[in-house]
């Protein structure tokens, strides 16, 4: 009698979640011992955020369940609360659909009340992405999520070997790279500008002449300050006056003084030919418009990992990424209009740089399925030590 397939349970919680896990559950989709089960979370099924399950529909994957749990208001108390609810409705989801593995990725809120639910279910962890350092309350969410997660598939080797020090045993590291490196090796770059401009609103933009993407996300450490840093964004662009997608920010605290920020300044600047507003993007076009702009500016984290694989110059803005590994390819400045002017002029000016692999060499997702096949499951986690010549233990 053949062994039942080994239950996968992947969790979607955003926009930037998915493009990142795609390869890893297509891989999934067609391994011969797994059978793949997905949750969409998060701002994933908000319409007002583009309804981003629908693009998991449209790209093949069935939606086994759904969890409504963003409260509304965009505040550190909201983003508390949503926690608390996830958890409850988490629970709910892994009860009925009863996976063996969970696997998320990534340092969302949404994805630690995952992570929570189902450590106390006594269900085994996978986390993608662990041991990277950044700034934010996101840094914290990632170290709790890879602390209650059984197994590890970081990006990096520095972050593979953050993960050992923070007292993971190193025979849970499973594999290294992320998963978009393997997106950024198949695609298709070329961008069809009928295609992106069917979507959004604002200027039409000239794919075929430079072009610039933004993508600026509220600090949640720094709640209160992002309306101020996204205006000195705004100011330094309508200085260079270059095309640019712009897209909305993500759901965190701040996100809706962000938000008035942009729309304020498309109220007060009725000719801006240049400056086009998307919400939602599927990963291949996002990744399109990321790989063909001349420059990208903002703090995403797409900017940092994402944009080295197509060698794109990036000026990072603000704090949100603090400590992050980056190459080369990526200025680093304060959120005042003149740094961000001078830097975004500089890149231009620098034009395109060599490809790099830090994170990852396009043939992780393979590495993810075979091993989530492989791996032996279990509960109970302990701090891994190392002991010393006179016996005692040391992390």
């Amino acid at each position: 009698m053949n062994n039942p397939k080994r239950k996968i349970c992947v969790v979607l919680v955003d926009r930037a979640n998915y493009g990142r896990m795609k390869p890893v559950m297509e891989a999934i989709k067609v391994h011969p011992y797994l059978a793949m089960q997905v949750v969409v979370a998060g701002t994933m099924v908000l319409e007002r955020f583009g309804s981003a399950a629908n693009i998991v529909v449209s790209d093949g994957f069935s939606i086994d369940g759904r969890v409504y749990m963003e409260l509304e208001g965009s505040t550190p108390a909201t983003m508390a609360k949503s926690v608390g609810f996830g958890i409850v409705e988490y629970v709910n989801e892994f009860l009925r659909l009863q996976p063996d593995i969970l696997l998320i990725i990534g340092d969302r809120y949404e994805a630690l009340a995952a992570a929570i639910a189902a450590a106390y279910m006594n269900i085994c962890i996978a986390h993608i992405q662990g041991g990277e350092v950044s700034g934010s309350i996101d840094e914290s969410a990632r170290h709790a999520i890879s602390k209650f997660a059984q197994f590890h598939f970081p990006s990096t080797q520095r972050s593979a070997d953050f993960l050992v020090r923070m007292g993971e045993d190193p025979k849970t590291i499973l594999s290294i790279g992320c998963p978009s490196s393997d997106l950024a090796r198949i695609f298709d770059r070329s961008l069809n500008g009928n295609v992106v401009n069917n979507v959004g609103s604002g200027a039409i933009i000239d794919t075929q002449k430079p072009f610039l993407l933004v993508v600026f996300h509220p600090i949640t450490t720094e709640y209160g300050g992002e309306r101020v840093q996204m205006e000195e964004l705004l100011k330094a662009l309508k200085e260079i006056r270059t095309q640019t997608f712009l897209l909305w920010p993500n759901i965190d605290a701040g996100a809706d003084h962000v938000s008035k920020a942009i729309r304020r300044f498309r109220d007060q600047h009725s000719n801006v030919f240049w400056l086009r507003t998307i919400i939602n993007l599927p990963p291949e076009q996002y990744l399109k418009i990321l790989a063909n702009a001349s420059c990208v500016i903002g703090n995403s984290s797409s900017f940092v990992r994402d944009s080295g694989y197509f060698g794109t110059p990036v000026v990072l803005v603000g704090n949100r990424q603090d400590g992050r590994e980056h190459d080369r390819h990526l200025t680093r400045v304060s959120p005042v209009a003149s740094q961000i002017i001078t830097a975004i002029k500089k890149q231009l000016d620098h034009g395109r740089y060599a490809p790099s692999a830090l994170y990852g060499d396009g043939y992780v997702a393979e590495r993810v399925a075979v091993a989530l096949a492989e791996l032996k499951p279990y509960v109970q986690k302990r701090l891994h030590y190392v002991y010393n010549l006179e016996g005692e233990g040391t992390i």
